[in-house]
């Protein structure tokens, strides 16, 4: 059975551009629930935890002086069938190739200043979720 929460970032480059409202909106408009949400600021050992899965990939460095740039927005979603549901919403990773109406279609502006990240796994989101907020009290059914 597939579960009813996902985690999703607002990047640094949509926090600065001002769209945190607009994707939220989208995310409402979506459906979502906003279960838990908040505003920080990423340092350069929590960026360098949280994307540990990549560090042998040659983007890491790249993706952890990006995600420490600015302000980032986490946020705990909950709707049925939360992690696939939003990684429809969000759109390829390259906002060239995202479908209409996603939001990386309409808010990123490249594979790297992609606007939003999303959990590729009910797991994921889970490890994920924690990273941010405390407890996986928030993946028991309401």
């Amino acid at each position: 059975m597939k579960g009813n929460r996902t985690l999703t970032i607002i990047k640094p480059d949509a926090v600065s551009a001002g769209n945190t409202g607009g994707i939220l909106q989208m995310m409402i408009d979506a459906g979502f629930k906003i279960v838990a949400m908040k505003y920080t600021w990423l340092t350069a050992g929590q960026a360098g935890k949280f994307y540990a899965v990549h560090s042998a990939r040659p983007f890491y460095n790249d993706l952890v002086q990006f995600m420490t740039s600015g302000p980032v927005v986490p946020i705990i979603l909950d709707a049925d069938n939360a992690v696939d549901a939003f990684r429809k919403l969000i759109g390829a990773t390259n906002p060239e190739s995202a479908a209409e109406g996603t939001i990386r279609k309409r808010f990123a502006s490249s594979v790297e200043r992609n606007a939003v990240h999303g959990s590729d796994s009910d797991e994921n989101a889970a490890i994920e979720s924690c990273f941010f907020f405390s407890g996986l009290e928030m993946f028991e059914a309401k």
